[in-house]
C-alpha cells in the first residue's frame, strides 16, 4: 500500500498493512507564508515520513474593526474567493501541491479549515485576544443575535467557498477545526440551535464536492455529544478531538461517534512525545494500538505540536506507528 491507499482504507474500515500517522504544527511566522512556508511544510514532510500532509492556513479573515455591540457585527463583509487572504491560501495550496508532486504524489493530502466560529473571531483577536473574542460571540449571541447570526452565516458561506476550491484543486480532504464543543462558552441549547447547523453546511459541501471531511474538535473540557448528530448529518470519514485536556478517551469516543475512523492518541503539547525518550514514544505508541486496535485508527495528537519540537520525534512515532 502507498500512503493515500494506506488511510483510506483506514477510512473504509478495510485492512491495512501499517497505521497511518497524521502531525502537525505552526510554523515559525516567517515560515508560515510564501516560498518559505512552503518550503517548510516540505521540510516537515520529509523529515517525519507521515502517510497525511497537512497544509496549515494562517491566511485568516483580516482585522474588521472594533466590536463593541452586537450590530458592529455588520463589519464583517461577504467574503469571496477574490479576497486577498483567500486568493493567499489557494496559491499557497497550489504551490506546495506542485512540489509535492515531484516528491510523493501517492501522499494523503488534506487542508486546514478553520471553523465558522474559530474564522469569525479572527478578524477581532488581535484587538480583544482570544477569550475575549470568544465571549464577545457569547454575549452579544444572548444580547441580540440578529446582527453576530448574520455574521457566521457570511463566514460559513467564505468558509465553504475555500472547502469547495481546496478539494478541486486536489487535496483529498478538508481538516475541519471545529469550536464551540467546551462546556464553559454555548449552552448546549446554544450550540445545537446556531452552531452545529452551521458547521454542518461546510462540511456538507465538502462531501458534496467529493472530499473527505475530517472533524476537529478543538480545545478542552469537551462535551463530544453536541457532535453525536454530525456522523448521521454529514458521513464524517475522521474524527479527532483532544484526548487528554477534552477528558475523553479514544475507546469512550469510540462509543459516542461509532463505526468512524478516529485520529489521534497522543498528547500534543506536553507528555511522552514532546518530552519523552526515544523508546518511551515507541512503547507509548505500541501501548496505544494495543489498547484501541487497528482498525479504523489513525495515530496523531490531540492538536497541532510545539513549532519548536524535534522532526525526528514525530519520525519515531510515525516509524513506531507502522511497526505495530
Amino acid at each position: 500500500m502507498n500512503k493515500r491507499e494506506r488511510v483510506i482504507a483506514a477510512i473504509e474500515g478495510k485492512k491495512i498493512d501499517q497505521i497511518p500517522s497524521c502531525f502537525s504544527l505552526h510554523f515559525k511566522e516567517e515560515e508560515s507564508f510564501g516560498e518559505k512556508g512552503v518550503n517548510a511544510h516540505i521540510k516537515f514532510f520529509k523529515e517525519t515520513d507521515t502517510d497525511i500532509i497537512k497544509i496549515m492556513n494562517e491566511n485568516l479573515i483580516p482585522y474588521a474593526g472594533d466590536i463593541k455591540t452586537p450590530e458592529d457585527w455588520k463589519k464583517i463583509k461577504t467574503i469571496s474567493l477574490k479576497d486577498e487572504f483567500m486568493q493567499k491560501q489557494i496559491d499557497f495550496v497550489k504551490r506546495i501541491l506542485e512540489r509535492l508532486d515531484k516528491i510523493d504524489s501517492n501522499v494523503f493530502k488534506i487542508g486546514t479549515l478553520h471553523g465558522t466560529v474559530a474564522s469569525v473571531i479572527h478578524p477581532i483577536m488581535d484587538k480583544y485576544g482570544y477569550e475575549k473574542s470568544r465571549e464577545l460571540v457569547c454575549e452579544h449571541l444572548r444580547e441580540n443575535r440578529v446582527y453576530i447570526l448574520d455574521a457566521l452565516k457570511r463566514v460559513t458561506e467564505g468558509m465553504s467557498l475555500l472547502a469547495e476550491k481546496y478539494i478541486s484543486l486536489g487535496l483529498d480532504a478538508v481538516y475541519y477545526a471545529a469550536l464551540g464543543g467546551e462546556n464553559y462558552y454555548f449552552t448546549d441549547g446554544e450550540f445545537l440551535e446556531y452552531i452545529a447547523p452551521l458547521d454542518k453546511i461546510i462540511l456538507k459541501n465538502i462531501k458534496r464536492s467529493k472530499g473527505y471531511v475530517i472533524l476537529h474538535i478543538c480545545k478542552d473540557d469537551l462535551n463530544l455529544n453536541r457532535y453525536i448528530s454530525y456522523p448521521e448529518d454529514v458521513d464524517i470519514d475522521i474524527i479527532n478531538w483532544s484526548v487528554h485536556e477534552g477528558g475523553v478517551s479514544l475507546k469512550e469516543g469510540k462509543k459516542i461517534f461509532g463505526d468512524i475512523t478516529i485520529m489521534g492518541g497522543l498528547e500534543n503539547r506536553s507528555g511522552v512525545l514532546v518530552d519523552g525518550k526515544q523508546e518511551e514514544i515507541e512503547e507509548e505508541v505500541k501501548n496505544i494500538i494495543k489498547g484501541f486496535g487497528r482498525e479504523r485508527y489513525i495515530l496523531g495528537a490531540d492538536c497541532t505540536l510545539p513549532t519548536e519540537i524535534s522532526y525526528e520525534r514525530i519520525a519515531t512515532a510515525v516509524k513506531a506507528a507502522r511497526i505495530n
